[in-house]
């Protein structure tokens, strides 16, 4: 019976090891897929990942990744929701799995960025306390994490794009009291703090002209814009965006 016990103990190692090892794989599978931009071909590699190593911190918040990409420009308003949901799930997960790495909190922060755009006007101001203290618990871990940099630029400047007369509401009303908090100069220190720490990547470029143009400067807005057109596409959506560079060129 003890041999038994010992036999039936080395069993299950050996079985958790090969999970392992097959989460390891298709974590590996993923990642060129990202790289190669195909970002269902790298959501379905995490996702069998986690299933094979369910606390698989990398699959999970790259599978987070994925889903924000892929609903970022899904026309199907509930395939989008869809995404948004499965990304902020997995982002939990994954801070649950290792709270004391930036990634996790970043991701979170972004998919509930994301998922709050279908929400009432209540449950936004929730949400928009809840990607402001992801996003800063990230820039504890990692100071100069450019994605959480963007998050909070971004923060920033869709605050101050609401009418004052929202904001108020929000911050004497609803309990938004945080809303009090953000400024323009604020958007700008963020972003241009993003593109510093990670310069090639389009998007933080686009966003820091769309700040650049809503507070007035439309001379640096167009410097950001044709910066953006002359970058190499590297991630999924970067066509998308340079649309979004070109058609802002061409509007003057």
């Amino acid at each position: 019976m003890r041999t038994l016990r010992y036999l039936s103990a080395g069993m299950l190692l050996v079985t958790s090891i090969a999970g392992s090892q097959t989460a390891a794989n298709h974590v590996s599978l993923g990642d060129k897929e990202y790289v190669a931009m195909d970002a269902a071909a790298a959501l379905r590699h995490y996702q069998a990942a986690f299933a094979d190593d369910p606390k698989n911190y990398e699959a999970l918040w790259k599978a987070s990744r994925s889903a924000v990409d892929l609903g970022s420009y899904e026309k199907n308003d509930e395939m989008r929701g869809v995404y948004y949901r499965n990304a902020e799930a997995y982002a939990r997960r994954a801070v649950a799995a290792n709270p004391s790495d930036a990634e996790g909190h970043f991701s979170l922060a972004r998919a509930l960025g994301k998922n709050a755009l279908s929400l009432g006007p209540k449950a936004r101001i929730k949400y928009a306390g809840d990607v402001r203290a992801q996003a800063l618990e990230c820039l504890k871990i990692n100071p100069k994490h450019p994605g959480c940099l963007h998050v909070m630029g971004m923060w920033n400047a869709e605050v101050m794009r609401l009418s004052g007369f929202t904001r108020m509401m929000a911050k004497n009303f609803l309990g938004g009291k945080i809303f009090g908090t953000a400024s323009w100069p604020e958007a700008k220190r963020y972003m241009e703090e993003s593109v510093a720490n990670e310069p090639n990547r389009i998007v933080h470029r686009v966003d820091l002209a769309g700040v650049y143009r809503d507070t007035g400067d439309k001379a640096k807005a167009r410097a950001e814009y044709e910066a953006v057109m002359k970058l190499p596409n590297a991630d999924f959506n970067d066509r998308h965006y340079k649309a979004e560079a070109d058609a802002a060129l061409r509007a003057g």
